[in-house]
C-alpha cells in the first residue's frame, strides 16, 4: 500500500513538472527563412528610427556611445537596463548570428533559448518584415563594437524569474505578421505597420493587465509608462476631444510641438528625439492616417 502511494505521488509529481515544463517553455514560433535576404545598412539605420531601437538601447545622458545600453526603465516590477547590442563579441550581440537576432526580435529568446522579459517589445517586433529584420540586423552591426554594459536587471520576486516568462507568452503573446486588411490604402496599411509593429506604439499608450499584458480591449487608450508616467490616450475620439487634427499631429511628431504650442515631454520627447523626427514624410502621414482612423479599431485591423 506504502509502496502504491508513492508510485502515486511520484506520478503526479513528475506529471506535473511536466506540465509545468510546458507551461513556461516558449511557444512555438515558425523559424524565419533569411539566408536568401541582403541587408542594406542605410535602410537598417532607418528602421532603427522607426523602431525606437536607438532611443533604448543608447545613454545619452551617461554619454553611453549608441547602442551600447541604455538607462534603466523604471516598472512596477522593477527597473530594466536595456543590454548592449553593439557587434561586441562579449558584451555585445558580435557572436550571435543572424538567426539568433531574428529570433530574440520576433519570438522574444535569447540565442541560448532562454526566454526574454516583454519590456523589450517582442510582441510587437513579431510582425516585422522578414527585409526589415534583415536590414536592422546589417545596421546593428555596422556600428563600432563598444566593450561594457548596463548593471543587472534590478526586479522584485516573482518577476525576475525569467522562467515565468513563458507563461506570460501562453496569455500575451502572439506571433506572426499582420493579417491582410481588405479596402485599406497603401498609406493607412503602412500607418497600421508603424502602429503595430515597427513604432510599437501600443506599448506605451495601451493600458496593460496586472502581469504586464496588454488590455487589448482597451486599445490606445492610455497607460502608464515608466517612473508612472501618465501616458494619454491616442484614440481618434481622444484626439479629436483634445483638439488635434491630422496637420498638428503630423507637425508633433516632427518638432515636439503640440496644437498649444507647448512641448511634449517624458517617454515621447525621447520618441521624437531619436525617432520620429528623422521619419520620412510619407511615413508620418500614414501614421497619422492610421491612428485618426475610427475604422483602425474594427475586428482584425490590430493584427
Amino acid at each position: 500500500m506504502a509502496r502504491t502511494l508513492w508510485l502515486i505521488v511520484g506520478a503526479a509529481v513528475l506529471l506535473g513538472g511536466g506540465a509545468f515544463a510546458w507551461l513556461t517553455a516558449s511557444p512555438s514560433v515558425p523559424q524565419r527563412n533569411l539566408a536568401s535576404l541582403s541587408g542594406d545598412v542605410n535602410r537598417g539605420a532607418y528602421v532603427a528610427r522607426l523602431s525606437g531601437c536607438i532611443a533604448c538601447h543608447t545613454d545619452p545622458a551617461g554619454d553611453g556611445a549608441v547602442l551600447a545600453g541604455g538607462a534603466g526603465i523604471d516598472t512596477e516590477f522593477g527597473s530594466f537596463f536595456a543590454p548592449n547590442i553593439t557587434p561586441h563579441p562579449e558584451d555585445g550581440i558580435g557572436s550571435w548570428t543572424l538567426a539568433d537576432f531574428s529570433r530574440s526580435l520576433t519570438a522574444g529568446e535569447a540565442p541560448d533559448g532562454g526566454h526574454l522579459f516583454p519590456v523589450f517589445p517582442y510582441s510587437f517586433y513579431t510582425r516585422l518584415t522578414d527585409q526589415d529584420v534583415v536590414d536592422l540586423w546589417a545596421a546593428v552591426n555596422s556600428v563600432p563594437a563598444v566593450a561594457g554594459g548596463p548593471p543587472e536587471h534590478r526586479l522584485r520576486f516573482p518577476f525576475n524569474w525569467a522562467r515565468g516568462v513563458g507563461l506570460w507568452k501562453r496569455l500575451y503573446f502572439k506571433s506572426g505578421p499582420q493579417a491582410p486588411v481588405e479596402g485599406s490604402s497603401d498609406a493607412w496599411l503602412r500607418g497600421r505597420y508603424l502602429a503595430e509593429a515597427a513604432a510599437h506604439c501600443g506599448a506605451c499608450h495601451t493600458p496593460r493587465t496586472g502581469l504586464g499584458g496588454l488590455d487589448s480591449d482597451r486599445k490606445f487608450e492610455g497607460g502608464t509608462g515608466p517612473g508612472n508616467e501618465k501616458i494619454p490616450a491616442i484614440t481618434p475620439e481622444a484626439l479629436a476631444r483634445e483638439g488635434w487634427t491630422a496637420d498638428d499631429l503630423g507637425y508633433a511628431f516632427r518638432t515636439g510641438l503640440t496644437p498649444s504650442g507647448d512641448s511634449l515631454g517624458g517617454t515621447m520627447a525621447e520618441v521624437i528625439r531619436d525617432g520620429t523626427r528623422y521619419w520620412s514624410d510619407a511615413d508620418i502621414a500614414a501614421l497619422v492616417e492610421y491612428l485618426m482612423d475610427p475604422e483602425k479599431q474594427r475586428s482584425g485591423a490590430n493584427r
